[in-house]
């Protein structure tokens, strides 16, 4: 796949991984749209990707009933839509016993219904192109859980039974799924997870803040995209993780009581 004047939508965009995709796709000459919650920040990154054509699209994706008309504004901007980049997300630190069961929605709410409702509305019309893919940015925890991440990683393993389902769905349609998963990348996404009782962390811990860097998690990512990969694991040594678990459960398993993860 070229994304030279592709239509790539990329949920949120407003930072950390998101805006990495962005700057990469602009570099690669494909026409952007732009969505988070933050629209300053947006803008900020739209700034930035200049001249590639951009869509400044704020949107919740808490809000799935104002997802359709999202679309239709994308759809009459451009008239087609190439790439779904389903980035847009909040993560967790928190013990399972000290996490709210409104928190634990929340978390679903956002980056497993959010991702489904946009997904589905944009689905119609790649099926009608006959071309397109969609891209699910989920994580390692998508594969394994690991403590404090208890509902983060419930909603991430949600996408994948979703995507992989829906992968064998559309063979042969001209539409393709990809999963990708990073590990550690310094990102704020500590900083903004959610503690127990729905309040951000406020602070980078130390995994994340000796992470890879965002611009090389999306170096990886356009050419798994370009590739057509269906799913891809993009970070340092806990990738192995994903390895780990499939081979030797029971040590792994024993592993994660003594890895510092938090």
């Amino acid at each position: 796949m070229s994304f030279q004047h592709q239509v790539v939508w990329i949920t949120g965009a407003s930072a950390g991984i998101g805006e990495a995709l962005a700057l990469a796709f602009a570099r690669a000459g494909a026409r952007l749209v732009l969505s988070a919650r933050n629209e300053a920040a947006l803008q900020r990154v739209a700034a930035a990707c200049a001249p590639a054509e951009t869509l400044v699209l704020p949107l919740d994706l808490a809000e799935a009933a104002a997802l359709p008309e999202k679309v239709a504004q994308v759809l009459a901007r451009f008239g087609r839509l190439d790439v779904l980049i389903n980035n847009g997300g909040v993560s967790q630190r928190s013990l399972a016993l000290e996490t709210t069961l409104d928190v634990d929605r929340r978390l679903m709410e956002v980056n497993y219904f959010g991702t489904v409702a946009l997904s589905k509305a944009v689905l119609p019309a790649l099926l009608a192109q006959k071309s397109g893919r969609v891209v699910v940015i989920s994580s390692l925890v998508g594969k394994f859980g690991t403590p404090y991440r208890s509902a983060y990683a419930a909603s991430k393993h949600a996408l994948h039974g979703f995507f992989d389902s829906l992968r064998a769905e559309l063979s042969g349609s001209g539409v393709g799924i990809s999963i990708i998963c990073p590990g550690f990348i310094h990102t704020g996404v500590s900083v903004n997870a959610l503690t127990g009782d729905g309040t951000a962390l406020g602070t980078m811990d130390e995994a994340t803040a000796n992470g890879l860097a965002p611009a090389e998690f999306a170096r990886r990512a356009l050419r798994v995209i370009a590739c057509g990969e269906n799913e891809a694991y993009i970070g340092g040594k806990e990738t192995l993780g994903v390895y780990l678990k499939r081979f030797v459960p029971s040590i792994f398993a024993r592993m994660l009581t003594l890895t510092k993860v938090r």
